[in-house]
Parts: C-alpha cells; structure tokens; sequence
C-alpha cells in the first residue's frame, strides 16, 4: 500500500486555489488513510486572501496529514523507513512528520532513529566495476555474493553477518571463512541460481561484470528491487577503489580504511625497495592447472610481478589469459618462474593442506619439463609454487606480491618475512587460525 500527498500552492498570499488530495495506488482500508481522506474531504476548494492564521492552518493540515501517511507507510513495510512520496530519500520535512509521530507514541524511539540515520547517511551512489551508477537508499542488511573473488573483501569488513546465501564454489574455495558453510547456498558461480536469490530477497548482489554485461543478471534481478552492484576484486591496482566502495555501503567506511592503510604500508615498501633496479628481473607466471597458460596486460599475473618489482615476460602482450607455446618461455628465458596453483584443482596449497609432498612432487616434475628445464630460472633453482587464490584475490594479492618481491630481490628483502604477513592476515582480519601452505618452498 502506498499514499502520495499531492498538493498545488502556487502561492497563498496571492489569494490562489488550494487543493489537497491523496493518491491511493493500493487501499486496503487503512485507518490511518481514512482518517486523512475525512479530514480532507472536510476541507473544501478555498480561495484565500492572504493572512497568517489561515496560512498555518493549511500548514498544519499539511504536516499533520503527512505524519499520518508516514505511520502508515511503515507499517507497511515501505521500501525507505520514513519516505512517504516515494522517491527513496527521507527529506527534512518527512523527519519532522516522523518526529511528530515519536512524540505521539506511534513511532518507536527505534524507528524514529532509523529514520534520522538515513536522513543523514542516504542516498550513497557509487561507480561500480561494470562502470554503472549505483544508488544506495538505506542501510544494507542483506547480501549475496555470486563472484568468488569478492568473498574474502566481505570478512575483511566484517559484514559476513550480512551474507545470507553463498555460492557452492565459495564453499569450496573458501570453507575456512567463518560461517560459510552455515549459508544457505544458491548454486555455482557459473550456473547460480536466480529464481533462489530472488525469493531470498536480498538487498543487493555482488556479481561479476561479465555477469552483467554479457549475461543480464542486473535485469533479471532488477524487476523484483535487487539492486546489482558489479565487483571484481582481481586486479591489485584497483582494490582500494573497489573495497572504498563496499566500506561505504556497509557503513563500514573505518575498518575499510584501517585494512588499505595496512596493505598500502607493503606495497610502498615494495616500491621503494624496488623502484629504482634495472634491469627489472625477467619472470613467467603460470596457472599450473593448465600447462604453458599464463596472463599479459590486465591479467592478476602480470599485476603481480609488475608490484613486486619484476618484469613480465608476456607483459607486452593485451591478453588476460594465453597459452604459450613451449619455445616462446625458452626464448624469453625467464630468470625465476612461478607456477600459481588452485587449491581446489590440484590440492597443492590452501588452509587445509598441511604437507608438502604432493608440491614438491609437482615442483620437481616442472623443473623437468621440456621448456622449462632450459631456464635460468630453473638453473638456478628459481622455481616455486604460490597459491592461485593469493595471487588472483586481491584483497590477498598484496601479500602474494611480498612473497614474490622477497624472491625476485632476496638481498632487499632480508628483513621481510611474508608468511608473518599472512599469518597476521588469517588471524588479525578474518579471524581464524593460521594454517595451511601458501607458497612452496617457503620465502626465507
């Protein structure tokens, strides 16, 4: 149910036509709505000739009338506590209706509250990843998140309590997040389950730009008031814009903060201690589940290597993903070699693994391996494992690109020990034990 005052004034000193009339899009019967139709129905066309007592008590009509359509509206469960015209912003003058109804005993302390806070916070719009103006009306109580990469970004904050389903995908990546597992889930990231997040009913979902540029998730979801808000949390240059972005939809502007002057403090070190080498050191990165596939410009890899202070040896090429031909590592002879591995794919890394024989196994079969065998890398011992997740969560990715700046420049980096970083991380922002195997061999 929704009531509208509408109402022409052109100008009461002028002596003009006055008219007051409510707008019904649904009735339902409401006391509070007949109430004003009786009291407005009493109240003819007038034509008034000026003077302040007439003026105060077509005010007073007015605000009257609006205090008890904005008791009405929430107690129907309007979409913005406290907004009567339906424009989803809470105006001064709908504040001071509400606090009429406070002062009457209709409106809770509470609500009353609740009402101010949004007056003073929204609406909040924001430029998400997919480039789309996005506003925000009222305070976010509930989430879904679809893109895997954005999860991590959510503890860090402390909203979790906020996520009300999950993917299956984040689950199995993720099952050391607390409280995970306890989320209703509403299928994979790939295949997710639209019909469940709309009877959910969650105020937004986070979702890829793919997602929504190519498959139309925001105009599937749109219809039924989720708003979509694209993220990526990939790229290591464009984390603090996007985390900034949640911080301030979830209210949780100074823990985001907090978090990015931690991690801006490595990266800066990372800099400085770097800056100024050349020539940079020659790295290839591999996605170990598929051999010879690694990433040029925009690619996590490439962010990677860039921040630690090394030197791509694809980065010239504009491909996010690539799968080189054996002799084209050869040729660029890269001088240390990474090879990034997804925990669910290869059980190489992750919080759960807890012995390193099946990485040093892979690590040994790669120093064998035609193509790579033939590097300086590999002479001279320069070869390692790192988790794929660290690498391609860039709410991680800082700590990935330490590990690597301390191998890539040993001799600058005596003094940092990244597995400290990482245990500070698990401990410190997510909030659980720190186990498992990261990296391998071990950055000393």
């Amino acid at each position: 149910m929704e009531s509208k005052l509408s109402k022409n004034i052109p100008d009461l000193a002028k002596g003009e036509v006055f008219s007051l009339k409510v707008v019904k899009k649904k009735s339902h019967g409401s006391h509070s709505r007949r109430r004003i139709s009786r009291c407005i129905r009493e109240v003819p066309l007038l034509r008034l000739a000026g003077g302040n007592k007439m003026r105060w008590s077509i005010f007073a009509l007015i605000t009257v009338s609006t205090a008890l359509m904005i008791g009405s509206a929430l107690a129907q469960g309007t979409d913005v506590p406290g907004d009567n015209n339906g424009d989803k912003i809470v105006s001064a003058e709908e504040v001071a209706a509400a606090e009429k109804l406070a002062q009457e005993g209709k409106l809770s302390a509470d609500e009353l509250q609740e009402i101010k806070h949004i007056h003073e916070k929204y609406p909040i719009a924001i430029t998400d990843s997919a480039n789309r103006t996005v506003m925000i009306y009222k305070p976010i109580t509930s989430i879904i998140i679809q893109l895997t990469s954005a999860y991590e970004p959510i503890w860090v904050l402390g909203a979790q309590d906020k996520v009300i389903a999950v993917t299956t995908t984040a689950q199995e990546e993720y099952s050391w997040l607390p409280g995970i597992m306890e989320k209703a889930p509403v299928g994979a990231y790939k295949d997710i389950d639209v019909e469940k997040i709309i009877d959910l009913k969650p105020d937004i979902v986070l979702a890829s730009v793919s997602s929504i540029n190519t498959k139309g998730l925001d105009k599937q979801l749109e219809p039924s008031g989720i708003a979509t808000i694209g993220v990526e949390f990939v790229e290591l240059e464009r984390f603090e814009s996007e985390l900034t972005n949640m911080a301030r939809i979830l209210e949780k502007d100074e823990k985001g903060e907090e978090f990015i002057s931690w991690r801006n403090g490595y990266l800066t070190s990372i800099q400085n201690r770097t800056g100024e080498i050349s020539p940079k050191i020659r790295v290839y990165g591999e996605w170990a589940h598929e051999k010879w596939a690694t990433g040029g410009k925009t690619s996590a890899i490439q962010s990677v290597i860039t921040a630690a202070g090394g030197e791509n040896i694809i980065g010239d090429l504009d491909k996010y993903w690539i799968v080189l031909d054996p002799e084209a590592v050869m040729s660029k002879n890269p001088q240390v070699i990474f090879l990034a591995c997804w925990s669910d794919m290869l059980g190489l890394t992750g919080y759960s693994i807890e012995s390193p024989d099946k990485a040093d196994a892979f690590l040994n079969d790669a120093y064998n391996r035609t193509g790579l065998k033939e590097t300086d890398a590999a002479k001279d011992q320069r070869i390692f494992i790192i988790d794929a997740g660290g690498v391609l969560s860039s709410c991680r990715s800082f700590i990935a690109t330490l590990d690597c700046a301390k191998r890539f420049y040993p001799e600058q980096f005596k003094d940092v020990n990244p597995e400290e970083v990482n245990r500070e991380y698990f401990q410190n922002w997510i909030g659980v034990p720190y186990k498992g195997i990261w990296s391998y061999p071990q950055a000393i």
